[in-house]
């Protein structure tokens, strides 16, 4: 069974999506009702901008989400799905992919999601940091411990890396703890907020009104969501699931198990960049990551 996986922010770079763009009359199509819907030249940042411009979350979420999902539509009739599933933002690549959005509308609330996160993370000093070489449990016991602060587990990228999200004094605090529990490394990140943590919460309310008044269809094949790892078809749910999604972690890790469980035996990664072929292939040495 195919497993078609989509990338989430990070996954960026300078030059992205300029060889579909330039190869493929259908993606060139796609990318140009971006620039439309958008309001402003999307395709200049992401083919000739610099670093930092594509940096910024609100450009930089609609970027990765087109790059994903164009790649998708180039394949054609190669694109034939068992099972897909996005690494937060990628989560809305996997949607629109699979049927259960519009490219319109996936690219919308992706806008809408980026500028809600971008007002969020300006509202608090807030940071996130990668947390190498401890067992789930132990970071989750820290971040419990700290109790005046706000620091949690926030992505569950792959067996021995979490990354934890929070004010910059919980996280400093949380490194500090970590460290001394035997993490091998407590990086912060290069990012402008605590992204999946309470501190989300005007982003996700922001939201919620956006994709309530979108329509959801049936997705072509199961959605593996973030919240709770497991396969969603139901529109309804797949909503409630989004609108949780920025406040709650990635539950990655388990995600990849449970479709490798439910017959995954081929895993594709379309976006820019192979982070997640090389967390899958942490999470079991054996699946077949193409």
């Amino acid at each position: 069974m195919k497993a078609f996986v989509f990338p989430g922010q990070g996954a960026q770079f300078v030059g992205m999506g300029k060889d579909l763009y330039e190869e493929s009359a259908l993606a060139k199509e796609y990318f140009e009702k971006a620039n439309s819907i958008l309001g402003f030249r999307i395709t200049d940042l992401m083919f000739e901008g610099n670093p930092e411009d594509l940096r910024q979350t609100k450009v930089t979420q609609p970027a990765v989400f087109l790059h994903s999902v164009i790649s998708a539509y180039a394949l054609g009739n190669n694109f034939k799905p068992d099972m897909v599933a996005g690494h937060s933002l990628g989560e809305f690549s996997a949607l629109v992919a699979s049927g259960a959005l519009t490219f319109e509308d996936g690219l919308r609330l992706v806008s809408k999601r980026a500028q809600a996160m971008q007002k969020a993370c300006e509202l608090e000093a807030s940071t996130m940091a990668a947390i190498i070489g401890l067992e789930d449990e132990t970071v989750e016991e820290v971040c419990e411990s700290i109790t005046d602060l706000v620091v949690v587990p926030a992505n569950y990228n792959c067996p021995g890396q979490i990354v934890i999200s929070g004010s910059i004094e919980g996280i400093d605090r949380a490194c500090e703890l970590l460290k001394e529990k035997g993490a091998k490394r407590a990086l912060k990140l290069s990012v402008s907020g605590a992204f999946h943590s309470p501190l989300m919460q005007p982003a996700s309310e922001e939201l919620q009104a956006a994709i309530h008044a979108t329509t959801f269809n049936c997705p072509i094949c199961p959605v593996y969501q973030n919240v709770n790892a497991y396969p969603q078809t139901d529109p309804q749910a797949i909503k409630e699931n989004l609108i949780a999604q920025l406040t709650e972690p990635v539950r990655w890790t388990q995600t990849i198990k449970n479709m490798l469980t439910d017959g995954a035996t081929d895993f594709f990664e379309l976006g820019p960049g192979d982070v997640l072929k090389g967390l899958i292939r942490k999470i079991n040495p054996e699946a077949k990551v193409n």
